[in-house]
């Protein structure tokens, strides 16, 4: 049953993201692009997932699970620090790049085409670094201690 749920809410969320045409990296792009031809609608299909979110986060902080009985897991960092200050501006330079992020760039594989698979092979390989420095950085740091 979860792995239904978390298919239908996948398949719900790339329908919206095609829908809203947000997996075309031109409307990205043309979003990103303040001093020239600038297109708002990916700020109002913002606007519209933060009112989806603020309607349901409370409700969420009320529940003590999920509605298929998985524990809340709420991130729990409080302070902004180096690592989290370089990975959005990695993200960022990278979305800005490709006109791609995560979400979309799978919604648009489904569609076809040369540029969203390379994007996610290089995101995966993004991935697989990330993974790989952080092995290696746990490592260093048991031999430390």
């Amino acid at each position: 049953m979860k792995t239904l749920m978390a298919l239908l809410a996948g398949l719900l969320f790339g329908l919206g993201l095609i829908l809203s045409g947000m997996t075309d990296p031109s409307k990205v792009l043309g979003f990103l692009d303040l001093s020239g031809n600038w297109d708002p609608s990916l700020a109002l299909v913002m606007g519209g997932a933060l009112l989806v979110g603020s309607v349901a986060f409370p409700f969420l902080l009320k529940r003590p699970k999920s509605i298929l009985g998985d524990a809340l897991r709420l991130p729990t960092a409080t302070q902004i620090d180096r690592r989290l200050v370089l990975g959005g501006l990695t993200f960022g330079v990278g979305w800005g790049l490709a006109g791609y992020c995560p979400g979309p760039s799978l919604a648009s594989l489904a569609q076809g085409g040369i540029k969203p698979l390379l994007f996610f092979v290089a995101m995966l390989a993004g991935m697989a670094l990330f993974e790989l420095f952080e092995h290696i950085k746990a490592k260093s740091a048991d031999r430390l201690a």
